[in-house]
C-alpha cells in the first residue's frame, strides 16, 4: 500500500489514472527484489513490451514530422531510445525513487545503475500500454521524448553500429557481432561482445546490455579503422 501511495505523485506528473495498480508495482520490481520476496513477476517482461511500444511511438513521430529517408530516421530513432537516452528520461521523472531492489543489489547502488534505471522507463511504458492503451502510452512517450528530439543541442550518442555498417557496405566486407562472455547474476549481468570484419576481430565492448556492448565494440572498431 505504501508503494502505491508513493506512486501517486508520479501518476499525477504523468496525468494518468491507473486501473491495474499491480502492473505498476511489477514495473518497478527488479528481479533481485522479486527473488528475495518470492514474487511471481519482475519488470523484465514489461520492459520487453515497453521497448516495442517506445520504438513504435518514436518511429510514428519521426515518420509524421521529419522528412529524412529511412536510414536517417533509423539513426534518429536509435539515438533517442538508446540506454543513455532512456536513463535520462527515467531520471528526469525520478523513477529511480520507485525502484524496488533486493538488499544485495541496493548495497551495490542498484537504484542508480544506468542499465536498471533505463530499463525501468521501458517497463513503465509497458505497464501504461497494458493498463490504459497505446494512445495514452504514445501521448506520454511523446510528451517526454519529443522535447529532446527537437532540441538540437541534445545528442545522446553516436550510432556507432550504423556508422560501421555504412563502412562495411562501402568496403564490401562481412560484418557480424558475437557474444563472447556473459557474467554476473541474472539481475546484474555484464555482456562482452566482439565485432568481426571478414572474421577478424576489430573491437570488443562490454556493458550491462547486449545492445550497448555492441555499440561499444563498434566504436572501438571505428577508432581502429580511422588509424
Amino acid at each position: 500500500m505504501f508503494m502505491v501511495i508513493k506512486m501517486e505523485k508520479l501518476f499525477k506528473k504523468l496525468n494518468i489514472k491507473p486501473k491495474d495498480l499491480k502492473l505498476y508495482t511489477t514495473a518497478f520490481s527488479h528481479s533481485s527484489y522479486a527473488n528475495e520476496h518470492k514474487a511471481k513477476n519482475d519488470y523484465e517482461r514489461l520492459e520487453f513490451l515497453g521497448d516495442a511500444v517506445v520504438d513504435l511511438a518514436i518511429a510514428d513521430y519521426l515518420y509524421s514530422n521529419k522528412k529524412e529517408k529511412e536510414g536517417e530516421m533509423t539513426k534518429l530513432r536509435a539515438s533517442y531510445v538508446c540506454e543513455n537516452a532512456l536513463y535520462e528520461y527515467s531520471t528526469s521523472l525520478g523513477l529511480n525513487n520507485y525502484i524496488k531492489v533486493g538488499h544485495g543489489e541496493e548495497k551495490e547502488g542498484g537504484k542508480y545503475k544506468k542499465a536498471i534505471v533505463a530499463d525501468i522507463f521501458e517497463a513503465l511504458m509497458g505497464a501504461i500500454y497494458l493498463d490504459l492503451g497505446y494512445a495514452t502510452a504514445r501521448n506520454i512517450i511523446l510528451k517526454i521524448i519529443v522535447p529532446y528530439i527537437e532540441d538540437p543541442n541534445i545528442i545522446f550518442f553516436n550510432d556507432y553500429k550504423s556508422a560501421l555498417q555504412e563502412y562495411v557496405q562501402t568496403e564490401q566486407k562481412n560484418l557480424h557481432y558475437e557474444l563472447i562472455k556473459e557474467e554476473g547474476p541474472a539481475h546484474n549481468k555484464t555482456f562482452t561482445v566482439e565485432v568481426l570484419l571478414d572474421d577478424i576481430v576489430y573491437g570488443i565492448g562490454s556493458s550491462g546490455s547486449k545492445k550497448e556492448a555492441e555499440q561499444e565494440a563498434a566504436k572501438v572498431a571505428l577508432e581502429k579503422i580511422a588509424l
